[in-house]
């Protein structure tokens, strides 16, 4: 049996209770109360021995109504697992000292998130920083003497408002340049940067003070690397003049006190993710080829130190790389990508780049690999399994599962496998989707559909447990849920991911309507009366296309979702994004005609479909007044609608009064309108 048929076995069986129980209770569909209830695992980390994984187990506090993480240990070689951290606040990000001796983690239980380190041996946790902007990630050096922090630093370090205003503080901001927001966050007066601190002396050293955030923000990774010697750092950002329309990420090396820092990528594209080979001779990173585009397949490239000579080692690989992970003897890499709907884990070689699928089935990855290289730790889940960490030996075989957090609430939940299916999409090419029945399924009755369409554009749905838009939840309420990945999709080559640019409303529409005819022939438990559909983001945008183009869906739901590409592509913080997807900014003429060829504001005179509008004030990617503009037009077409507007929300609901709102509301939506 290959490692993938393996997984999906165990996966199934360890959801099961170890004991029948003479009556046991029928299991239920899985409801909100449920959803909320399930823990998270996630960031494991080997210890130096490779005997104990940490890894950060996150459960959703409606009473703090915030995701709460504490600090969980689990053993490589059995079934043990147990918390380590508690109390208020939340903990993350675990990095072992490099004896192994103390666990270093981040937490908030004092108030911003700082460093914090635990005895293995027992005791209790105490702070090694106290940064007035707190640290957002942190590694050891090689001698455990020292931390390289990243942290946010006031720059520059006296600004207008503080000449002007003085003692008399303000919530004013003032800026004079681009890329003044991120995602979710305000960035006027601030840069991140690589700082030193010498556990010693509680000494603080700036590495890297530029007039940029250093790791990157944007298009970033895992982008701080410690060198074997412990003598130089690798870092990745930004060095262009104007960050906010450039992908132009670069690796960096600088002396581990800050000194002789030199670029050791020139490609004008993304490169990020750097990571040294265990033997000091290569810095592996993840690089795209195409200036200004998000989504470009990711290779690996080597880097050789002695020589500066660089060489793509996944070159002939049509598949994009999200991440990897170095074999101990450097001779191989573990390799995570994104392949017809699966995360999939491949070792590759070094240099040669010979390929070896290892696991797959469902979504994996995280993965960690012990200095003894005979075994592998990862992250596994299928949409029907949230999350767990699983062993399997390097060669991907004896997959087992070590930890089961869920266990007690699975067993009491009816949860289906997804289906795939396919069929021919525009252009003639093969499209393919997942189908999903709902709980206590009976062909013999009639179900409606609920259609649900992936953001990006260049994304896919993926046989995972969705932490936002859970397969599950939405079948819970006796939908079949139906996804397609249409043109624009990852995990099916670059052609098929680059289809979508330009293109927004042509082929990836065209796939969409195709699904839906797919998914109803021979099907005569859906009712095709009885249709509706979601999306976020550009799943959002379709959803507004849709809108203007057909009827044949009975309620909508858009999240997030651009209405009018020109006033987005004027309003994002990511400026390169429209760009890219529509030829130009929207001072170009020949963007502009893009945008509007393919804006869903241009054909509101068609709409007729109730809408449920779902926005966050947060949002900086797609500004809420894309949302306000939506249901604008639907009110003065006098069609049914709703606005569910979070003033503490970004691209995001992430919240867990929020995720509960939304859920409530999503589903009542559609129940309203299709049962």
């Amino acid at each position: 049996m290959k490692a993938g048929g393996a997984l999906a076995l165990l996966a199934a069986s360890c959801m099961a209770p170890r004991f029948a129980a003479p009556q046991a209770a029928p299991k239920h569909p899985i409801g909100i109360d449920d959803f909320l209830s399930l823990k998270t695992p996630s960031d494991p980390q080997l210890s130096p021995d490779g005997k104990l994984v940490a890894f950060v187990v996150s459960v959703p506090s409606l009473a703090d109504n915030r995701n709460v993480s504490k600090i969980w240990l689990a053993r490589t070689d059995r079934d043990s697992v147990w918390p380590v951290t508690n109390g208020t606040g939340s903990d993350r990000a675990p990095r072992w000292s490099p004896d192994g001796r103390t666990l270093g983690f981040l937490s908030t239980r004092d108030g911003s998130a700082q460093v914090w380190q635990l005895p293995i041996s027992g005791g209790d946790p105490v702070a090694l920083t106290s940064l007035s902007s707190g640290v957002s990630d942190f590694q050891w050096s090689r001698d455990g003497a020292a931390l390289f922090l990243a942290s946010d630093v006031k720059w520059p370090a006296e600004s207008e408002i503080d000449r002007r205003n003085g003692a008399y503080p303000t919530d004013a901001r003032i800026w004079t340049s681009l890329f003044y927001r991120h995602w979710n966050e305000w960035r006027t007066g601030t840069r991140q940067h690589v700082l030193r601190f010498t556990l010693a002396g509680d000494t603080v050293t700036d590495l890297t003070p530029l007039d940029r955030d250093v790791p990157t923000l944007a298009l970033g990774g895992r982008d701080l690397a410690v060198a074997p010697t412990g003598n130089e750092l690798a870092v990745t950002f930004n060095p262009d003049s104007v960050v906010a329309t450039s992908t132009n990420n670069d690796v960096f090396v600088l002396q581990a006190d800050g000194g002789r820092r030199r670029a050791i990528t020139t490609n004008p594209a993304d490169d990020h993710s750097p990571a040294y080979s265990p033997d000091g001779r290569y810095i592996a990173y993840l690089a795209m080829q195409t200036p200004g585009f998000e989504s470009d397949r990711q290779r690996i490239m080597l880097y050789q130190r002695a020589t500066g000579h660089r060489v793509s080692l996944t070159e002939s690989w049509p598949l994009s790389v999200s991440a990897f992970a170095w074999l101990p003897d450097s001779r191989g890499l573990v390799a995570e990508v994104e392949e017809r709907g699966e995360g999939v884990l491949y070792r590759i070689e070094v240099p040669g780049g010979k390929r070896t699928r290892i696991v797959s089935g469902g979504r994996n990855g995280s993965v960690q690999i012990p200095a003894t290289g005979n075994f592998i730790v990862f992250l596994h889940q299928t949409a029907a399994s949230p999350p767990e960490l699983w062993r399997a030996s390097v060669e991907g075989k004896d997959p087992r599962p070590l930890t089961q957090l869920n266990r007690d609430v699975l067993g009491q939940l009816a949860l289906t496998p997804l289906e795939s299916f396919g069929f021919v999409g525009a252009g003639g090419d093969s499209v393919f989707g997942w189908l999903l029945k709902p709980p206590r399924f009976d062909p013999t009755k009639t179900y409606p559909l609920l259609y649900l369409i992936h953001g990006g554009p260049q994304s896919a749905w993926v046989d995972e447990w969705h932490e936002r838009w859970n397969y599950a939840m939405f079948a819970s309420r006796g939908y079949v849920v139906a996804a397609v990945n249409p043109h624009g999709s990852s995990g099916y080559g670059p052609a098929f991911t680059n289809a979508v640019s330009r293109d927004w409303g042509g082929a990836p529409y065209q796939d969409l309507m195709k699904g839906v005819d797919a998914v109803l022939a021979g099907r005569a438990w859906i009712d095709p009366h009885r249709v509706g559909a979601a999306g976020a983001s550009y799943g959002g945008y379709m959803i507004y296309w849709i809108a203007g183009h057909t009827n044949r869906f009975k309620a909508l739901v858009a999240h997030d979702g651009v209405f009018n590409p020109l006033s987005m592509s004027g309003s994002t913080e990511e400026l390169w994004f429209p760009r890219w997807e529509f030829g130009g900014s929207q001072l170009s003429p020949g963007a502009r005609a893009v945008m509007e060829k393919w804006s869903p504001a241009n054909f509101i005179a068609q709409w007729s479909t109730p809408m449920l509008i779902v926005h966050g004030q947060q949002d900086f990617r797609v500004d809420v007044s894309e949302g306000y503009q939506a249901f604008t037009a639907l009110k003065l077409r006098g069609i049914p609608a709703k606005f569910l507007y979070f003033p503490d929300e970004g691209h995001y609901v992430l919240k867990p009064r929020n995720r509960r709102l939304w859920w409530g509301t999503v589903l009542d939506w559609f129940d309203s309108l299709l049962r």
